[in-house]
């Protein structure tokens, strides 16, 4: 059965994780608008399909325009790591931001769906004695009281690049190489585990073509989600 044709506001598209989201949506047939925010130009992509909108501040962000309107989904890939970031500006970044655009696009699409990158080690009961675990988990609960149609939160753990897709941020992308040949390791003995970034924007399709089995959802069942048809 042919899938419903869908129109994604995509944010965080020139990090690593957006990017492998971004090719997926322009891979899938039934997307048929993807809908760019960033403080940054988008470069190297030429697609009728891509609509892209540099908002240098998101904290202020303004769904303001048609283009914001008749969403079907909104995919959050922003974030950033809280090495060296005090709580107050982690928390700037990481919930402020968020919060803001998910009220925003909310605001002109109450029937479409949040799908929000966290990270595995979140804390849900917002008492962690790690920063960055209590604030990721203090968003996601906040994304998860809206009344959007529903609410997916990502919690990969490790994620490989794919496509020659890399990290922006240069730690990580020397990380990366330098354990390339581990995580190619552990991807075969625990493919469920060790994620790509076509497995996680195919999954994060499938949660808007097919729905969700819970809103908390670790590797393994991003995993599965990613093959569900």
């Amino acid at each position: 059965m042919e899938s419903k044709a869908m129109r994604i506001a995509l944010v965080g598209a020139t990090g690593m994780v957006g990017q492998g989201v971004l090719r997926a949506c322009l891979r899938a047939r039934d997307v048929t608008e993807i809908i760019v925010i960033g403080r940054s130009a988008l470069h190297g992509y030429d697609d009728p399909r891509l609509k892209v909108f540099v908002t240098p501040q998101l904290e202020n962000f303004q769904a303001e325009g048609d283009a914001f309107a008749h969403l079907d989904a909104c995919f959050f890939c922003a974030g950033v790591s809280s090495f060296g970031m005090s709580e107050p500006a982690y928390r700037a970044v990481t919930y402020d931001i968020t919060l803001q655009v998910a009220q925003q696009l909310l605001g002109r699409n109450p029937g479409m769906s949040m799908v929000y990158v966290s990270g595995a080690g979140a804390d849900s009961s917002e008492q962690s004695k790690t920063m960055w675990a209590r604030v990721r988990g203090e968003t996601e609960n906040a994304l998860q009281r809206l009344p959007f149609r529903q609410v997916a939160i990502f919690r990969p753990a490790a994620i490989v690049p794919e496509d020659g897709i890399h990290s922006r941020t240069a730690v990580y992308r020397w990380m990366y190489i330098a354990l390339k040949p581990l995580l190619a390791v552990l991807r075969r003995l625990s493919p469920h585990n060790v994620l790509t970034t076509r497995i996680v924007g195919e999954a994060m399709l499938n949660t808007v073509r097919h729905g969700i089995p819970q809103a908390i959802l670790p590797p393994g069942h991003i995993y599965r989600l990613a093959d569900s048809k």
